[in-house]
């Protein structure tokens, strides 16, 4: 993993925080090996506690250079920026596809990949902490912007290695698919793994169930995984009231069920390693 600041224009004082996190790359280690590390490194100095998060300090988290640096990190990284052009591929052959949102859009590079391939399209990049150098990559394209609020309604939702951070998984899901048209497509991406400390714990059970819950609860059409990327299709059938008390109990059966499905699924690996 090397990053050469001087060709990013980039403020003295990001550039004084990123050389300084550059300092304790491990060149020993890949590049996604080193970002995870340097991402639990700042974690750490904001005291942040993915068991009891105080949303204060991760809020601080999110708004450090290291989320910038990760930006730069993705777009130089060959597996990041594949599953990133297949997402892209798929949303401009999607008929319908106009007005697209990006939730959680970050550094704003799959917004931009979308843009290169269809100029009509309007894309919205929701990002409640965007940097000054993301919003300046794309102010060369007229159709993106970054906004801070959901106000519109859109054909298409991409979301990549979101839910993982948040609060409340199914209430983000949920405020997702209230911002997408009848018919409309989501992309979504998750990571619900502890390969970085502010993927929050009390997520990890959707890694089994997350699917279940979209398709019984709120009502979208699976149309599968996308190929090449690490995400998920689904297609928005109608708005319908949500059952929040059987998601309620649903949510406590898959948490109680994740463990038990993790000692099975090393179980079943052990006994398939003996006999083969």
């Amino acid at each position: 993993m090397k990053i050469n600041l001087s060709d990013f224009d980039l403020s003295d004082n990001i550039k004084k925080e990123i050389s300084l996190l550059i300092e304790s790359i491990d060149y020993s280690k890949s590049g996604l090996e080193n970002i995870w590390m340097l991402m639990d490194l700042v974690w750490e100095r904001f005291g942040c506690d993915n068991q009891k998060p105080d949303w204060d300090d991760i809020g601080k988290f999110y708004k450090h250079p290291v989320w910038l640096l990760n930006g730069l990190f993705i777009e130089q990284d060959s597996v990041s920026m594949q599953h990133r052009r297949e997402i892209s591929d798929y949303v401009v052959k999607i008929p319908s596809a106009m007005k697209i949102l990006d939730y959680g859009g970050g550094f704003g590079t799959l917004a931009r990949l979308i843009a290169d391939k269809n100029h009509a399209l309007k894309i919205d990049v929701f990002e409640p902490h965007p940097f000054e150098y993301s919003e300046r990559k794309v102010s060369e394209y007229p159709g993106i912007k970054f906004i801070d609020e959901i106000q519109d309604k859109y054909d298409v939702l991409v979301s990549t290695d979101v839910l993982e951070h948040v609060r409340d998984p199914l209430r983000t899901l949920a405020e997702m698919i209230g911002a997408i048209n009848d018919n409309g497509h989501l992309i979504i991406a998750n990571n619900f793994y502890p390969v970085i400390k502010c993927h929050l714990p009390k997520t990890f059970h959707f890694r089994y169930t997350f699917n279940i819950f979209v398709i019984l609860f709120f009502r979208l059409k699976y149309l599968g995984p996308l190929k090449g990327s690490h995400a998920t299709v689904f297609r928005k059938k109608s708005d319908k009231l949500i059952n929040w008390a059987a998601v309620e109990r649903a949510e406590k059966i898959s948490i109680r069920l994740f463990p038990v499905i993790e000692i099975l699924k090393l179980s079943l690996k052990s006994i398939y390693k003996i006999r083969y």
